[in-house]
């Protein structure tokens, strides 16, 4: 079969038609779930891992209130899988000391609000759990103010202990340092208790243990012992923020025989929780659950619920503390057992990246899909455009013909495109806005020619003319 001069023989269909176009898939689905893999690591990054199983608490003298506390807290943790190593110890000066230093594996400690002028860095609290009382017994005539022991033997404590710091604070108030005329002597509870009774030394400072409700009764039925009462107690409590107020009721300690037969009044640290910053937040919450069954009993020097509590005094509340004291424990762990609470915690956070990006982005494919697809089409008639209007325009045969074979290629290129099954209509139009295209070319190539063939017949016949009039002229000539 012939074909007209400057017409091409139809093309032969290479397309190849697909269920899917798997890269245009790829293309659209892998920035979203690059972007859900990144948001995933990052979430896994910055996951808390699992709670550790095993806990240091360095508590105080064995025997001592602390060391009673911290055995308690070790049962109470043990329903929930966690091991507490429980360390005895001087008292709070040597827990701070463990806990500032990495090198002791300390974990959470007691420590006794005051020691610390500048708290270590790195630490915090969990909250104060108990009341410190300190009680001053001395022999002599009544005294009403601290600097009136001036010159006397004091027992202010053992080396290292709580008491020795606090005592050595307010006698220094009150204008007695050491290396003066007045005798401090390193000696602490049933010791300097022993000593007070036996005339070896004048004055004691006792506190904690030393100072509890029922030694302080037995004391007090000693003869030639007094007890010192804080008639400046809250002038000290307003100059030590550290320091709480007491007082204990008449008759406290024997309604028969009315003992104290006046209100009695002293002064009190608080005891704080404190832990490393790192600590976990499920072990936070854990200890604060312990701390509350341990030391939330209504007592001579404290009620119900009074502790653990908040306050802020040498270091502060812990994020994770603070959250726990406003609403408690979370949803989960409030539900579930502490082992699945804390795995569903950590899930969650995995899972969050996953909802946020991961599934609005699988919505996006579809359409990223389709953008793709149907980009490959479209990018042409950008090509048909320009071919058209450049054939409408006065241009030589030569160029014409290089117009044909631009829209040539063109077709060419469409032909062999790999085009899912979904596009083939569109696909199939494109073919007819090529061939449309093609007779616009066709047609202003023929308007040409005939124009070009009318041009050359008129110029023919106007040439016949002249040649005829001058044959005559010159015949008859």
């Amino acid at each position: 079969m012939k074909f007209p001069t400057g017409r091409k023989p139809p093309t032969r269909l290479v397309a190849r038609f697909v269920a899917i176009s798997w890269r245009d898939l790829a293309v659209s689905f892998g920035p979203i779930l690059l972007i859900s893999a990144a948001a995933i690591w990052l979430a896994v990054r910055l996951i808390q891992p699992a709670p550790p199983s095993t806990l240091t608490l360095s508590a105080g003298p064995k025997g001592s209130t602390f060391w009673n506390a911290a055995q308690k807290y070790k049962t109470i943790l043990a329903h929930n899988n966690i091991t507490v190593n429980v360390l005895e110890s001087e008292g709070s000066a040597q827990n701070l000391q463990r806990l500032a230093d990495p090198a002791s594996h300390v974990d959470v400690a007691f420590v006794q609000d005051g020691l610390a002028s500048t708290p270590p860095e790195g630490l915090v609290s969990l909250g104060s759990v108990a009341y410190v009382p300190l009680t001053v017994f001395y022999h002599g005539p009544p005294v009403r103010l601290l600097s009136e022991f001036e010159g006397e033997r004091i027992a202010i404590g053992a080396e290292g202990s709580g008491t020795r710091e606090l005592a050595l604070k307010l006698l220094k108030a009150n204008g007695i340092e050491p290396g003066g005329k007045t005798k401090l002597l390193p000696l602490s509870g049933e010791d300097a208790a022993r000593a007070l009774v036996e005339g070896k030394i004048d004055v004691t400072f006792l506190a904690g243990d030393s100072a509890q409700p029922p030694v302080m009764g037995r004391l007090m039925r000693m003869p030639g012992v007094r007890f010192f009462d804080f008639a400046q107690a809250d002038a000290y409590a307003r100059r030590f923020p550290y320091l709480t107020a007491i007082t204990i009721p008449m008759g406290a300690f024997d309604f028969g025989r009315n003992l104290p037969a006046a209100p009695l009044h002293f002064i009190a640290p608080t005891a704080e929780l404190v832990a490393r910053d790192s600590l976990h937040p499920a072990l936070s919450d854990l200890l604060i659950e312990a701390a509350k069954q341990v030391h939330g009993k209504s007592t001579l020097l404290q009620r119900a619920g009074e502790f653990p509590a908040p306050r802020a005094q040498d270091f502060p509340i812990s994020d994770d503390a603070a959250r726990y004291y406003k609403s408690g424990k979370s949803f989960l762990y409030r539900v579930l057992p502490f082992w699945l609470a804390s795995l569903a915690d950590r899930l969650i956070v995995v899972l969050v990246p996953i909802i946020v990006v991961l599934i609005p982005g699988l919505r996006l494919v579809p359409s990223l899909y389709a953008w793709r697809v149907k980009s490959r089409i479209y990018r042409w008639y950008g090509s048909l455009i320009a071919l058209e209007r450049a054939a409408n325009a006065d241009n030589s045969p030569a160029e014409r013909r290089t117009l044909t074979h631009q829209l040539d290629k063109i077709e060419e290129s469409v032909n062999g495109m790999k085009m899912p099954l979904a596009y083939a209509g569109q696909f199939y139009v494109l073919r007819e806005h090529i061939g449309f295209v093609r007779e616009r070319l066709l047609a202003v190539r023929e308007r040409l020619s005939a124009m070009d063939d009318e041009t050359g017949d008129e110029a023919g016949d106007e040439s016949g003319d002249h040649t005829g009039d001058h044959s005559g002229d010159g015949v008859r000539t």
